[in-house]
């Protein structure tokens, strides 16, 4: 890969767990890869008292789990050599002094604030690098969701970051949109002649996108039981990765035409207010379980959550896009905690064909499917019917799967490593944009709404299953069944 322009990254929350799991050890990738310009560097702030030895030593061990047989000590030793450490605390402006002489006579090179803290951190950052003049026309600012807690709160962030930082300045990360089936999925659907065609209703039947963890809240019960899933999961990942699938062909690859299409498809969504959102929508919360064999509490019993929470940690929803493409197809989402197994997938359905010449088979599994699996693995399988063996011709679902690496060499990019190197050289692509954030929490906030003026707490589920039994009937009324669960 090529190398870089010069950069200066400057990581807020360098000792936090993202900083630690994900974001230096996609640095040191990318150093290995070559992407490094000699003098580049990546600064770590926190408001630990820590020499710049004890921040490096403090995360060689995260970064070696991480990396696993990439890592070797030549290779960290040279990658250290662009590391360095600062303390600040964000609320101190005083303590922004000591960043700005760390990169004084550095304004010619690309600069880039990672904001991996708090959003009740932001507008104070913003604010300091604003007021010492610390932002240069070639600054970019990395925002970490979750980007306030509804449109309100999002449009004063926004109002405030904005003061120091203008719109093609700011890149709001998901990093699911960096991930590589994602790529793939955009690859499939606009380089080649044959899916587009298909990409509609009358082919297409309908769309199921589920993101399930194993995990619980991991120590995060203070953030998370004042977030839940919708605000956590939906409204972010799930409703970006509807975008991909739903959009108009943009008229190139250029950041904003991608992002514009993205935006119609965010405004086309049926609302979800009242009585219709509780109709189309299922909440759950965990109680006690078993994963992978072994006990695990319910959400109630997590160390930092109360009682009486009515947080959701699962959500199942019917949406529709009201467009000529997509009229009458509908979309299903469900993520959750503590679910069966980790997964996030999109699958896509299609319709059968008008006229069946042979037996179809009984089989639900038996269908034209697309499926796009993110993770634990990446991969992209289609679903077509063939013979079964022997005579007269009967029908069987044989998988196809598409290898997109073919026989290069170069390896896939983590999602953080794409992400953060497209700030670098200024791509937006993969980023959100203010109107497509403020318009998905236009969708998401009725929905929120309507359930607090409910009564009905979330629907229990026991660990380690797919969620409640009423996500099941949302989508067995409509004739279908969730792919996991065929």
């Amino acid at each position: 890969m090529p190398t870089s322009e010069v950069f200066d990254i400057v990581l807020f929350g360098a000792t936090g767990d993202l900083s630690k799991r994900k974001l230096l050890p996609a640095l040191y990738r990318r150093h290995k890869a070559g992407q490094f310009a000699a003098n580049s560097r990546v600064i770590g702030v926190s408001s630990s008292q820590l020499s710049r030895e004890e921040f490096v030593a403090s995360v060689v061990e995260h970064v070696k789990q991480r990396v696993g047989n990439e890592f070797t000590e030549e290779a960290w030793q040279k990658f250290i050599t662009h590391l360095d450490y600062i303390k600040v605390d964000v609320r101190a402006a005083a303590d922004f002094g000591t960043l700005k002489d760390k990169l004084k006579d550095r304004d010619d090179v690309v600069r880039v604030f990672f904001l991996s803290v708090s959003p009740l951190l932001f507008v104070d950052i913003c604010k300091h690098l604003n007021e010492l003049a610390i932002v240069t026309s070639k600054s970019r600012l990395i925002l970490e969701k979750p980007l306030g807690h509804d449109l309100a709160s999002s449009d004063e962030i926004n109002r405030n970051v904005m003061q120091a930082f203008n719109e093609s300045q700011i890149y709001r990360i998901d990093h699911y949109l960096g991930k590589e089936p994602v790529q793939n999925l955009m690859a499939l659907r606009f380089g080649n002649t044959l899916f587009e065609p298909l990409w509609k209703r009358g082919y297409i039947q309908n769309v199921q996108i589920t993101v399930a963890e194993e995990v619980g809240v991991e120590g995060r019960s203070s953030f998370y039981d004042k977030t839940g899933a919708l605000r956590d999961m939906v409204q972010s990942h799930l409703l970006q990765l509807l975008c991909i699938i739903a959009m108009e062909p943009p008229s190139s690859s250029k950041p904003d035409d991608v992002r514009d299409e993205k935006l119609k498809v965010l405004r086309a969504l049926r609302p979800l207010s009242g009585k219709e959102a509780i109709e189309h929508t299922v909440r759950g919360q965990y109680i006690e379980g078993a994963i992978a064999g072994k006990p695990v509490p319910g959400y109630l019993q997590e160390p930092g959550v109360t009682a009486e929470s009515n947080t959701e940690t699962f959500v199942a929803l019917r949406a529709y896009v009201d467009s000529w493409r997509w009229t009458g197809v509908p979309f299903y989402l469900r993520t959750g905690k503590r679910m069966q197994q980790r997964l996030a997938e999109i699958v896509v359905t299609f319709e059968e064909v008008p006229h069946a010449i042979f037996d179809r088979p009984s089989s639900e599994r038996a269908r034209n499917r697309l499926v796009i699996r993110l993770q634990p693995d990446e991969n992209v399988t289609l679903t077509l019917l063939a013979k079964t063996p022997g005579e007269g011709i009967r029908l069987k679902g044989v998988n196809l799967g598409l290898d997109f690496a073919g026989n290069q060499k170069e390896k896939k990019l983590d999602a953080y490593e794409r992400l953060m190197m497209d700030a670098v050289k200024g791509n937006q692509t993969l980023f959100m944009r203010r109107d497509e954030l403020d318009a998905a929490w236009r969708w998401i906030d009725p929905i929120r709404e309507s359930w607090l003026q409910t009564d009905e707490p979330p629907k229990p589920y026991t660990a380690g299953t797919w969620g409640t039994a009423a996500s099941s009937a949302l989508i067995t009324r409509d004739g279908f069944s969730w792919h996991g669960e065929l």
